[in-house]
């Protein structure tokens, strides 16, 4: 079962590839996240799994362009680089 973790991993990896590659924004839509990990979760749990960790990444910058609440799936344009601390790969430390 694909799980919010799994689409938080995979959220974050998609958002360093397109970071490493240059690029300072990236544009995920919930559909697409999901379809990039299968599994074997009924429809709805599943893109509720999904949006919930596109919910959890969204840092201030980031731009929400369909709202999960508008119906099935979202759509987020997220900054890149992500801010220390929560850059990918990096633990967060407080001072």
């Amino acid at each position: 079962m694909v799980s919010v973790d799994h689409f938080r991993q995979e959220l974050q990896a998609q958002m360093g590839r397109a970071a490493k590659g240059g690029l300072i924004d990236v544009l995920i839509n919930s559909a697409e996240l999901s379809r990039s990990l299968g599994g074997d979760a009924s429809p709805n749990s599943k893109m509720s799994s999904c949006c919930d960790a596109m919910q959890e990444e969204i840092r201030p910058g980031d731009t929400v362009l369909i709202n999960r609440d508008s119906g099935p799936g979202m759509t987020v344009r997220y900054l890149l680089p992500r801010t220390v601390g929560i850059q990918i790969g990096l633990p967060f430390k407080s001072n």
